[in-house]
């Protein structure tokens, strides 16, 4: 069976510059934030599973608000958690004035499970893109075939 395209969304940010959670913060007339027209553009797009990215510290505010409309999303919604001390080389050690998560690609790598193989996009839970912009890349990873080298966009 052939791997559909999967939508991975970073949602891990504690806001610190911001001054509070803004991949869950209302931005629409009824309460939607950014992620919610993000995952409305997917699936319009085609992709029918997410994985969205959060730390356990931010769980339960993300839950009562966008996890709480996700449970009515035609996606397939899946969570995976970044934590510092997650999927890191062996023999590394956290420095002990670290705090913060490691970045994208350390998200990524936590969310491995969740994506489960199959071809990905990322994208950032607090940037809006636009539905052309899901299709563009959802079409690319449907025809993708890895060679001999990896065929990224």
């Amino acid at each position: 069976m052939e791997l559909q395209p999967t939508l991975v969304i970073l949602a891990a940010g504690m806001g610190s510059r911001y001054g509070g959670l803004k991949q869950i913060d209302p931005v629409g007339s009824h309460g939607e934030a950014i992620l919610d027209y993000s995952l409305f553009d997917a699936h319009e797009a085609g992709f029918e599973t997410a994985v969205i990215i959060i730390k356990k510290a931010i769980e339960k505010d993300f839950m009562d608000t966008v996890g709480a409309r996700l449970k009515n999303c035609p996606m397939e919604i899946r969570y995976a958690y970044q934590e510092i001390e997650k999927n890191l080389p062996e023999g590394f050690r956290i420095p002990a004035e670290r705090t913060k998560p490691w970045g994208t690609s350390h998200a990524v790598l936590c969310a491995k499970e969740e994506i489960d193989g199959a071809p990905f996009a990322v994208i950032n839970a607090d940037d809006y893109y636009g539905k052309s912009a899901f299709k563009v890349i959802y079409d690319f990873l449907k025809n993708a075939k890895d060679g001999t080298h990896y065929d990224f966009c």
